[in-house]
């Protein structure tokens, strides 16, 4: 064999690996910004509420109720960076009325982690119209509830980019006023 024909073999055998290597990076870097780059929107969930104390007025006239709630909220970030979010309020609702409201304090929730917040609420009837469905509901002794927050953050990624998410809580439950429980919590 001639060495012109070895020379042309080895330019083409390197030029080959130079291609492979490129070929290979370039799909080191798509999968990268696919699925490791990818700002996914962090979820906020009620993962328990539990009643500390229950006052309930069943008049036909002036129905009312007053409930102290603790509650579980969980937040749930699968980002490959940490998630930071600002003061926020969660809202408590029944029927479409504002019966309780409450902070939840700014706070970062480390990369693939699930953060807990232990809340306490007061929740009463004085918004309540007059004229609503309250006395039927208490004496069913079952009354409904929805709970909402949005958090408002950033997602940190290898402290270099940031990406604005808003978590979303919608989450109901109810109240069974006779033997002081909770049941159907259920989130979206």
């Amino acid at each position: 064999m001639t060495t012109g024909n070895l020379d042309g073999r080895r330019k083409r055998k390197c030029l080959a690996c130079i291609v492979a290597g490129v070929i290979i990076q370039t799909l080191i870097i798509v999968f990268f910004f696919v699925f490791i780059m990818r700002v996914r929107t962090p979820k906020v969930r009620l993962a328990s509420v539990s009643i500390e104390s229950i006052n309930i007025n069943p008049s036909s006239k002036s129905s009312s109720f007053r409930i102290k709630v603790n509650a579980e909220v969980k937040v749930k970030n699968t980002n490959f960076g940490y998630y930071k979010f600002q003061n926020s309020t969660a809202t408590i609702l029944y029927r479409g009325a504002e019966v309780g409201k409450t902070t939840l304090v700014k706070a970062r929730v480390k990369a693939r982690s699930t953060k807990s917040f232990n809340i306490t609420m007061s929740i009463n009837s004085n918004k309540v119209s007059s004229d609503s469905h309250l006395a039927g509901d208490i004496s069913s002794k079952n009354l409904s509830f929805s709970a909402s927050a949005i958090l408002e953050g950033k997602v940190h990624l290898f402290m270099i980019f940031k990406k604005k998410r808003s978590a979303k809580m919608d989450c109901t439950f109810v109240i069974n006023t006779s033997s002081k429980t909770v049941h159907d919590l259920l989130c979206k």
